[in-house]
């Protein structure tokens, strides 16, 4: 590969490497999320354009490269007006730092300035499931497999807690009570803990995850062995395997979303109770918001079938079973992304 062939990832490396944490001061999530966006926009390029992904370049981005990434990722994934916005975004400040530190890319990053914002309507209802096809989803586990038991209790207890997704990987062995009263203690933004109870069907299924192992108190509920050591699942770990259900159930009914993500679960379960009368201010609590405003903002407007179809109680859904190169290929996708820190 030629020096210039590999100016592009040279710069994205040094944007995430150097720029976003060291002079930005981006946090850890907004990092992760650009390099999700940057490995999506890059991997719908390639495909595109027909070309391999060490051959991309900056003078492949055009205004009809970006425009039809973002279009894909609506017809495909169903980006919310809001996640496309933020999709674009995330592309014009690489472009933005590229174009800083060399003159000859302002014309290709104001090129990308002139894709208009999506509008947002303000209060419009949130991304969330159906009871139908949440049940569709938890159906697709293996039940009779240890690791799908572990999955499957991961997204019932992420569903019924209403739980971001990190809260739910915070969890400890010393956090959760499956005895009399079952709840699960919680520590959200600040490190403010609630109590949420869980409902039977949940602590049946963590029951049976947890006899597979002899955890200690202090060890994460949701896990990964990694050198034979336990460590804290990873979101993007919980990311993919959500995803891999999502496929299997889009097998089965293939109006179900191929992709969906975590948060969706915790919209899912607070629209469930919001749906079937619980007052705001409680789901607020619930929820963990530390401003009643902001679930007034996702949940309270909502269509008028759901006004109309309100009832007492929430469904019980879970009723289910280094900067040397040369020596590389650079035809290895996945090699390229590592060494150039897109992943």
């Amino acid at each position: 590969m030629k020096k210039k062939e590999l100016k592009y990832f040279k710069t994205i490396r040094d944007y995430f490497e150097i720029f976003l944490p060291n002079q930005k001061g981006a946090s850890y999530h907004t990092i992760k999320n650009y390099k999700i966006c940057m490995n999506q926009f890059l991997d719908f390029a390639k495909d595109y354009l027909g070309i391999k992904l060490r051959d991309f370049d900056f003078n492949d981005t055009t205004i009809e490269l970006v425009e039809s990434f973002l279009e894909y990722g609506e017809n495909e994934y169903h980006w919310s007006a809001q996640t496309r916005n933020l999709k674009l975004a995330a592309i014009r400040s690489f472009y933005k730092y590229s174009a800083n530190h060399d003159i000859t890319l302002i014309d290709i990053y104001l090129k990308l300035m002139t894709i208009p914002i999506k509008s947002v309507t303000k209060g419009t209802v949130i991304d969330f499931f159906s009871e139908k096809e949440l049940e569709l989803l938890l159906n697709q586990p293996n039940q009779s497999n240890i690791k799908d038991r572990r999955n499957l209790a991961m997204m019932i207890t992420l569903y019924d807690t209403g739980a971001r997704i990190q809260e739910l990987l915070n969890i400890r062995i010393k956090d959760i009570s499956l005895e009399s009263s079952p709840h699960i203690a919680i520590y959200g933004k600040g490190k403010k803990m609630r109590i949420v109870p869980i409902m039977d069907k949940t602590v049946k299924h963590l029951k049976r995850y947890l006899d597979d192992y002899d955890l200690n108190s202090d060890d994460y509920v949701f896990f990964t062995l990694h050198h034979g050591e336990r460590t804290k699942m990873n979101p993007d770990t919980v990311q993919k395997l959500i995803d891999r259900y999502c496929i299997m159930a889009n097998n089965v009914d293939s109006k179900f979303p191929r992709h969906i993500y975590c948060h969706m679960f915790r919209h899912s379960r607070a629209m469930h109770l919001y749906r079937n009368g619980m007052p705001l201010p409680l789901v607020s609590e619930w929820l963990g918001h530390a401003q009643i405003n902001t679930t007034r903002e996702f949940y309270a407007n909502a269509d008028t079938e759901m006004k109309r179809k309100a009832i007492n109680a929430a469904l019980p859904v879970i009723n289910i079973i280094d900067s040397s190169t040369n020596n590389y290929d650079f035809d290895d996708e996945e090699l390229l992304k590592k060494l150039y820190s897109l992943k």
